[in-house]
């Protein structure tokens, strides 16, 4: 399965109010591993940087003047999306100024049914807990030592290895039976996504006739030995 871990950075919080998208970082899944393919571009968003969110995330005005604009890269961006599931954390958020993106573009919005809240599901498994993707990373020891400032592909790489830990870990996908169209080949999670290698059905364990007979003649060379021996 397909799905694409993102995260945004913006001059503030709110698209309605004039707020633009200037980073998007996504990393590419398959059966929840990272392929190694990314999306990541930086934007010019046509106006000032609020000092607040320069802060946060360290995009100047300065430096994302003369970027691209969003809609140079908007249909490379939705090819890349494709029809896969999108993962973030706080998802409603980077929905929000991704769809205003592309509604100024006049292309159509990411369909919400597509999102996965990392946020809810981290509600879900830890009912009470700190859920700042710094907070959910150390409960994970997951490493964050070089994350001084927010970045989207630095926490879409983060958001990727705590996505996989809040769903079980390396664990989820492996099977260990034959697979639902009766083929004779066992999907197995490793390094470059699912690979069909050969089922073999479980050997017997239960010793043969001459296997108790060679024991029982093995047994017999011992002299009064102390299991014996009431």
């Amino acid at each position: 399965m397909r799905e694409i871990v993102f995260d945004t950075e913006t001059t503030g919080f709110d698209p309605k109010s004039g707020d633009r998208l200037v980073e998007i970082g996504c990393i590419e899944m398959v059966n929840r591993v990272a392929t190694g393919v990314v999306f990541h571009r930086y934007f010019d968003p046509e106006r000032d940087m609020p000092a607040e969110a320069e802060a946060v995330h360290g995009l100047s005005t300065a430096f994302l003047t003369g970027k691209p604009k969003f809609a140079e890269h908007a249909a490379e961006l939705l090819d890349f999306l494709g029809d896969a599931p999108l993962v973030a954390h706080n998802a409603a958020f980077d929905f929000g100024f991704l769809n205003a993106e592309l509604a100024a573009c006049g292309l159509g919005p990411v369909s919400l049914d597509r999102m996965v809240d990392t946020i809810a599901i981290a509600r879900r498994k830890h009912p009470g807990a700190k859920l700042s993707l710094d907070a959910l990373c150390s409960r994970y020891g997951i490493d964050r030592s070089h994350r001084t400032k927010h970045g989207a592909l630095l926490d879409a790489e983060l958001l990727a290895q705590l996505y996989v830990e809040l769903l079980g870990g390396r664990q989820i996908g492996l099977e260990l039976a034959a697979d639902a169209t009766g083929s004779d080949v066992v999907p197995e999670q490793a390094a470059h996504g699912p690979v069909n290698r050969p089922f073999r059905s479980p050997r017997p364990h239960s010793p043969s006739e001459a296997e108790l007979a060679r024991h029982g003649a093995f047994m017999a060379g011992f002299g009064d030995p102390l299991w014996t021996r009431g």
